[in-house]
């Protein structure tokens, strides 16, 4: 007796729809999402493009699947009894972990609608309960809340050396740069021919994330605190 089953309804009962993401983002964060297609994903896991259509009908919905994962990476657990700063720095921290771990990632949300997806939902929840217990208006929550997005994206897109390059090259970039600005005028330029080195020191990301946290915290602390005093 032979089986009624067609070839593309049994690998949708081997692939699970987090499968499918899941590789998808591997080779999004690998070659970019421009190369993500549909057919290239169904060749890496060796199933049938139809198989795929079982789960997303199409790219723009892998994509939004894609976002959602993303989202649900970010770590929500937070102290609610500690210090507001605390709490959002905690947020904004973990954002970039996520980020920089898939170089897919700022791209993605960038294009995606979040309240669509339950992840985001969740994390934008919690960041407006937290700025608005700390005596935010509806308002100023929500442009922090927006910003606390932005900021990890912008970091990200903006570190140091972030380049397609290998070390040779980075280096070599980093050296012609440090060498235009330590070359100009110093009547005209004195401080940029000054911070020449660490205008174009690439060598410590770490640095560049702690400073753009600390000064994204430190701005809300000084919004909160100028409309206290206005208040």
């Amino acid at each position: 007796m032979t089986s009624s089953t067609h070839p593309d309804e049994g690998e949708r009962t081997r692939l699970t729809r987090a499968a499918v993401v899941d590789q998808a983002l591997a080779l999004a964060d690998k070659s970019g999402l421009d190369a993500l297609t549909i057919r290239k994903l169904a060749t890496e896991l060796g199933v049938t493009p139809m198989a795929l259509y079982w789960h997303f009908r199409g790219k723009e919905e892998l994509l939004a699947g894609l976002a959602e994962k993303i989202w649900g990476e970010i770590d929500l657990t937070v102290d609610r009894a500690a210090p507001w700063t605390e709490q959002i720095r905690r947020l904004l921290e973990s954002l970039l972990t996520v980020l920089r771990a898939h170089p897919a990632a700022p791209e993605l949300l960038l294009g995606s609608e979040k309240m669509k997806s339950e992840p985001a939902r969740n994390a934008t929840e919690l960041t407006l309960d937290i700025l608005r217990t700390a005596g935010f208006s509806p308002e100023d929550a929500s442009f922090a809340a927006s910003s606390t997005l932005w900021t990890g994206i912008t970091l990200v897109m903006s570190e140091p050396g972030i380049e397609s390059l290998d070390d040779v090259e980075r280096t070599e970039l980093q050296r012609r740069k440090q060498v235009l600005l330590a070359t100009q005028s110093l009547a005209k330029y004195p401080r940029l021919v000054e911070c020449a080195l660490p205008m174009t020191n690439c060598d410590n990301p770490e640095e560049h994330y702690k400073f753009g946290v600390d000064l994204f915290i430190g701005g809300l602390a000084a919004i909160a605190a100028a409309r206290a005093q206005a208040g």
